[in-house]
């Protein structure tokens, strides 16, 4: 009998986590995924486990789960693949316990940390001379008057998910003094004072929004690709990119690599820039230490991110990769209300929209050789929009309850 393969442990459902397992599948490596509610991925042909946990949220929760599902099925050595911040933050702070028996694909906490905290990447990049947006974090609502002549701007967290997942935004705008104060007074019923951040806001909608996906490795960028986001919802704060294409822009790649040497990082990465059409600079925004919406446009582009970690884990040699230009990728579950909304306030033109299709190679759901996630992604809409608000009910009962203790410790 021949040896056991090591397969792969996929932390999450959603397209993302269907992106990894159809690349690994493929392959013929063998796919868990472990999930809090249905998802897309269960359908996939190329899932070989599906295992449904009670939670994913909770960080010492989800170690426990994962850890419990590893031992019940045997599943010594494989590969770990986290596709959400809050489960990157569980496995990067408890790294050592997963890899007794996991390979952990997650950077250790000295690392992630950078990523995790927006304080922190704004920071760091500043130090490092990586432009970035005008960011403050006011001690209390006193601080906001000084703010005013800035107007307009953006409320934003430091660490995004609770948030997130109470108000099912990335960020607020203010347009005035007394939306200023009205946004930050709602926004410190949701997080610590020290965890809200006021932003300038960059002009321009998703066209001016870049990224930086890489497989980083001993300081050195393993694999490439460059990517902007053409359309994005929502189309000012975009919580996801609905059509994205590769491209090439030198300066972007310098900024991220210096960052991510900075940190030390591993793993899979996608750094966020915005172009301020006022300077013409790129801005970081964001760094996101996982694999990102749409990382599947890398196998087309000639980048296969997923398999290229799971063979660096486990010992197989891998060779340098950088995605070719003008390969698309969309989300059409929200691309085409997107496109249409843009079509009909004349901020797309018709024959680019046409263009930007014929470029497509990937679709995040959609594929003829595994084709029931696609129908599953219909049929489960109601589902998942039920599914998503129950999780916003919930994570705000815990942040009341958390400010409601820290009242009353004060």
């Amino acid at each position: 009998m021949g040896e056991k393969r090591v397969g792969a442990i996929v932390i999450g459902g959603e397209h993302p986590g269907l992106g990894i397992t159809r690349t690994l599948g493929r392959k013929g490596i063998p796919v868990c995924i472990i999930d809090d509610q249905h998802s897309v991925s269960e359908f996939s042909r190329y899932a070989s486990r599906v295992v449904r946990v009670k939670d994913l949220l909770d960080e010492r929760n989800t170690v426990a789960n994962v850890m419990e599902v590893g031992q019940r099925y045997g599943l010594k050595d494989w590969v770990l693949f986290p596709t959400r911040d809050e489960t990157v933050a569980a496995f990067s702070r408890h790294r050592d316990e997963l890899a007794r028996f996991f390979h952990v694909t997650t950077a250790g906490w000295n690392s992630v940390q950078w990523a995790w905290n927006k304080k922190n990447t704004y920071r760091l990049g500043a130090d490092l001379g990586i432009p970035v947006p005008f960011t403050c974090n006011p001690r209390d609502e006193s601080e906001l008057v000084a703010l005013y002549p800035r107007l307009p701007l953006a409320i934003k967290p430091a660490v995004k998910e609770n948030f997130f997942y109470a108000t099912g935004a990335k960020a607020w705008r203010a347009e005035t003094p007394e939306q200023l104060t009205d946004l930050y007074r709602r926004a410190t019923r949701q997080l610590r004072p020290e965890e809200i951040l006021i932003q300038e806001i960059i002009p321009g909608d998703g066209q001016r929004q870049y990224s930086y996906c890489a497989f980083f490795r001993d300081g050195q960028a393993q694999s490439t690709l460059v990517a902007r986001r053409m359309r994005q919802h929502p189309r000012e704060f975009g919580r996801a990119a609905t059509y994205v294409e590769t491209i090439e822009c030198p300066e972007i790649e310098s900024f991220s690599e210096c960052f991510l040497r900075a940190i030390d990082y591993y793993g899979l990465v996608e750094i966020e820039f915005k172009q301020d059409p006022r300077d013409g600079q790129f801005k970081l925004l964001d760094v996101n230490a996982r694999t990102w919406g749409f990382h599947s446009i890398g196998a087309p582009a000639g980048v296969d991110f997923a398999y290229l970690l799971y063979a660096d884990q486990v010992g197989k040699p891998i060779e340098r990769s950088r995605a070719k230009p003008g390969v698309g990728w969309l989300r059409a579950v929200t691309d085409f209300p997107t496109a249409i909304s843009d079509l009909c306030r004349g901020e797309l033109d018709l024959g680019a929209y046409w263009k930007s299709l014929a470029r497509t190679r990937t679709e995040s759901v959609f594929c003829i050789a595994d084709p029931l996630p696609s129908i599953a992604e219909i049929l489960m809409l109601p589902y998942l929009v039920t599914k998503k608000y129950s999780i916003r009910s919930e994570v705000k009962s815990t942040c009341h309850a958390a400010a409601e203790v820290r009242l009353a410790a004060e």
